[in-house]
């Protein structure tokens, strides 16, 4: 299985901080918020990991790719447009090859690896028990299965977050091409898993440990101090 980690985007929740950047280079406590999924994936036992970015971004992260060691071969794609997370995901067709892939989105904080053991076929997503259940993607549960993704509820009926870790089959790049979007104007990522649930190939896994989506003022402050505590 191959990585795939989506760090495009300008970070607008973040742009006291970015200054309208790339919220993705930001140190989370002693290193940029990207190492810390790249240390998820090749935690996880996955050495070929593609970064898709920005155009604007692309020598930045390549500068700090070179500075850096790593335990993985690491290349990067250029996302031309910000169209949503499916289609930046959409860009890692040729890097995937036919193979699966485990994604991350590049503001998810993981203090565990990725339990990616016995996975074939189909689409896997991890969920969190989280007190703030409509800032998310919530998993509907019908005797111990997903039945539903409901993307950011206003009257949630489940606190299981869909975080922001994928495993799916080679199928996602069909799936993600015949999406429709949304009136966002993206090709959303809950569309992708909600396809999965249609065709019954999904799986689920609880992630343990502490994980945070430091995408906000206040969840980025959280990620600093859990990792500066545990340093």
């Amino acid at each position: 299985m191959k990585g795939v980690i989506l760090a495009g985007g300008t970070g607008t929740r973040l742009h006291e901080l970015t200054g309208g950047g790339n919220k993705h280079l930001l140190e989370v406590h002693d290193r940029p918020m990207v190492h810390y999924p790249i240390e998820t994936l090749i935690g996880s036992g996955i050495t070929e990991i593609l970064v898709i970015v920005s155009a604007d971004d692309e020598h930045a992260f390549q500068a700090m790719f070179d500075e850096g060691s790593w335990d993985a071969d690491l290349s990067l794609d250029v996302q031309d447009r910000p169209l949503g997370i499916a289609h930046a995901l959409g860009h890692a067709e040729n890097f995937a090859a036919g193979e699966g892939v485990a994604v991350i989105l590049g503001d998810n904080i993981f203090e565990r690896p990725l339990n990616i053991g016995g996975f074939e076929n189909g689409a896997r997503v991890f969920l969190k028990d989280v007190a703030d259940p409509e800032r998310f993607g919530i998993a509907i549960m019908r005797e111990g299965k997903i039945e539903s993704i409901d993307e950011k509820p206003d009257a949630p009926t489940s606190r299981y977050a869909v975080t922001g870790a994928y495993l799916y089959d080679e199928r996602v790049f069909d799936i993600i091409r015949n999406l429709e979007f949304s009136h966002r104007g993206e090709l959303e990522i809950t569309d992708v898993n909600n396809e999965y649930i249609r065709l019954g190939a999904m799986e689920w896994e609880m992630i343990l440990g502490f994980w945070v989506d430091a995408g906000t003022m206040e969840t980025y402050m959280a990620a600093v101090e859990h990792i500066r505590g545990r340093r």
